[in-house]
């Protein structure tokens, strides 16, 4: 047999043998972090959302960001703290966590709005409060466009840490190549997981600089989840849309009819800071606060923050630390521009 086939053969063994480790981890990983809520299928896709709260309240819904799941919300007791005053429901968004995502169809943010309006139709829930972090701020931008389109409403937005309008990120097309039919599966069952063990730690740090990583986050989060091939996939594709999406999205912020706070962080490294204010001034009836000393992780360093923003697109008495400056106390963002 010529050396150019042994040696080929060698490789697809290798190849063979790490995608069945791979997957032998990811089995052991969910083995160690089963579902923490229920389940719903929506156009044949299963959906995992978890609800506490009283059912008879005001709702609020949570969009995590792009590698991540439903944990993030819980781990840093923000669930805890709406659901003393909410009906609190929180999904894995497709792809994340134990949600599903299809193969053949691109979930862009407009795709899992529809998704989500049909779900919520189901829950039966009425003139939601929406909050989405990072990525998910364009799935609950795309949801408030979408819900009065098929005559349903949203009370309010509150988004944190987003990116909201397309920039040159050489760092996006980096992580994307995951994304590409056929190559991106080979990768994400056999050098993707490798990668992400040994680059996930200096992620995460980026993630919560300027300030350490959060105790909650460590305790709470179930990384390993997150390494999975399924959810390195999506983590991939997200990360390739991101820049579109924003460029979509953003031609459509007037036509927002629902009261938004958009909260920003003065330390931010994954996005830039001045996606924020930008679109505080595209938006209307919007109010910003940008929040010092902190970074991207805005929901585990205050938390109170985000309570504080849903208390007042809901009108009610705000829980947190009444020495905090109200939202409406912030000075006023630069007028619209053309």
């Amino acid at each position: 047999m010529p050396a150019i086939e042994i040696t080929v053969l060698i490789v697809v063994a290798i190849g063979l043998v790490n995608a069945g480790i791979v997957m032998l981890i990811a089995r052991r990983a969910e083995r160690r972090n089963p579902p923490i809520g229920k389940f719903i299928e929506i156009d044949g896709l299963r959906l995992h959302y978890l609800e506490c709260g009283d059912p008879s309240a005001p709702a609020v819904v949570l969009f995590h960001g792009n590698g991540a799941m439903i944990q993030d919300f819980t781990a840093t007791g923000l669930v805890d703290r709406l659901a003393n005053r909410y009906r609190v429901i929180c999904f894995d968004r497709p792809g994340f966590g134990y949600s599903g995502r299809p193969l053949l169809r691109l979930m862009t943010p407009q795709a899992q709005a529809r998704l989500f309006a049909k779900a919520l139709e189901r829950l039966d829930v009425q003139q939601p409060i929406l909050f989405g972090h990072s990525w998910g701020t364009l799935v609950a931008l795309a949801l408030a466009l979408h819900l009065p389109q098929v005559n349903r409403s949203v009370k309010g937005l509150v988004l944190a840490a987003g990116y909201y309008f397309p920039t040159m990120r050489w760092d996006v097309i980096a992580v994307s190549f995951p994304a590409i039919p056929l190559i991106g599966d080979i990768m994400c069952y056999t050098i993707s997981p490798v990668l992400s063990q040994v680059f996930t730690p200096s992620v995460i740090r980026s993630l919560f600089a300027p300030n350490e990583v959060s105790p909650a986050f460590e305790r709470g989060f179930p990384l390993e989840l997150s390494l999975r091939p399924s959810q390195l996939r999506a983590t991939a594709q997200e990360s390739a849309m991101m820049i579109p999406s924003a460029a979509r999205l953003k031609r459509h912020y007037r036509d927002l009819s629902c009261p938004l706070v958009v909260l920003g962080a003065s330390g931010d490294e994954m996005v830039e800071v001045e996606q924020a204010p930008r679109l505080q001034r595209a938006t209307n009836n919007s109010a910003l606060r940008m929040v010092d000393g902190v970074g991207h992780m805005l929901h585990y360093e205050v938390p109170d923050e985000i309570v504080r923003a849903i208390d007042k697109i809901a009108g009610l008495p705000k829980l947190a630390d009444a020495s905090q400056p109200d939202l409406a106390t912030q000075p006023p963002a630069d007028p619209p521009r053309a």
